[in-house]
């Protein structure tokens, strides 16, 4: 893709952004929904879109910077389900949450450092490996706890889970979302970090001859990833109250469907956190409208998967478009010049 893609063709378009496409889709499906549905704009409602959002939210974080480094995350879902299963039998043997929080957070670490070995050690490209540590995670985490649940946590941690903050609408985890969203921003778009970022994205070797230790920002990319990954993890599970083997099914897919349509180029090198941030809540609200709906959770699959091809072919049909413009123009024959 190219930076052109990310911007609506045409006369207008040279003023509108990508981002402000998608803000402005935002406010199309905010507004939608409270015409379609009388609930939809109700406090609690509005609080639960943003609760049930929270996993897919934190995982878009580390996401936006691995896509802008030109990497991707595949395993995420299966790292959140692996600690998932993890924390359940950790409780289940009787080990209190306090310790089994930076035990979980630790086997993220691992996996995602896993991931960036294979990638900057062995060269080996991150949509291959992390489909393979896709399956071996969640295979691991089968084996961990098996097909059945562990439930029965304390009401202490599930209530900050599902509790908002006092005197807002906002629950607690998009709280720590907020803060991380903040940090995430301010690395990527105000510090040498996220140039670098970009760079590597743009063009690799040139930003390893540039002196970018390439290698070591990927590597740590992806033990950030697991991090959050597996502390997506733990809120999932105190979330709903239920440690499974299988929580988070397919959440990778919907992570990516949020950076694409935010404007990360999936090449690498463009794109901002606030078009992902504005992608994460249009996902969340139309999940929530369909779901206000009555529309089963299949259905909502298919939604997914369309925005995922729209935010794909979208910015590709655009830069077809304007590369054809770009022909029609240097076609034109010349204008003659005035007699004098």
């Amino acid at each position: 893709m190219t930076s052109d893609a990310r911007s609506i063709s045409g006369a207008a378009g040279r003023f509108v952004r990508w981002e402000t496409a998608i803000t402005a889709l935002l406010v199309a499906v905010f507004v939608g929904g409270i015409g379609v549905s009388p609930d939809f704009g109700n406090s609690g409602n509005l609080s639960f879109a943003l609760r049930d959002l929270s996993e897919i939210a934190l995982i878009a974080l580390p996401m936006t910077l691995l896509v802008v480094c030109g990497q991707v995350d595949l395993s995420v879902a299966s790292v959140l389900g692996l600690c998932s299963a993890l924390t359940g039998k950790l409780w289940d043997g009787g080990m209190s949450i306090e310790a089994i929080i930076p035990i979980v957070l630790a086997v993220g670490l691992v996996c995602g450092l896993i991931n960036g070995f294979l990638v900057t050690k062995l060269g080996l490209p991150s949509l291959a490996v992390t489909i393979g540590t896709m399956t071996l995670y969640r295979g691991l985490a089968y084996v961990t706890l098996g097909t059945g649940a562990v439930s029965q946590f304390p009401s202490t941690y599930t209530d900050m889970t599902l509790n908002n903050v006092p005197g807002t609408p906002i629950p607690y985890p998009i709280a720590l979302f907020a803060v991380l969203a903040v940090a995430t921003g301010v690395v990527l778009h105000a510090t040498g970090i996220g140039r670098s970022l970009f760079a590597i994205g743009a063009q690799e070797d040139a930003a390893y001859f540039a002196g970018i230790r390439v290698k070591r920002i990927k590597l740590v990319l992806f033990a950030v990833s697991g991090v959050v990954a597996a502390l997506a993890g733990i809120i999932y599970t105190l979330r709903y109250g239920s440690a499974r083997a299988d929580n988070g099914l397919g959440l990778e897919l919907t992570v990516i469907a949020a950076v694409l349509l935010g404007g990360i180029d999936f090449d690498g090198g463009k794109g901002t956190l606030g078009g992902v941030i504005a992608a994460v809540l249009v996902i969340g609200l139309l999940r929530n409208l369909l779901m206000l709906n009555d529309v089963s959770t299949e259905t909502q699959s298919i939604v997914t998967g369309l925005l995922l091809i729209i935010s794909v072919l979208t910015p590709r049909l655009i830069a077809v478009f304007r590369e054809a413009q770009g022909r029609r123009r240097g076609a034109r024959p010349a204008t003659p010049a005035a007699s004098s």
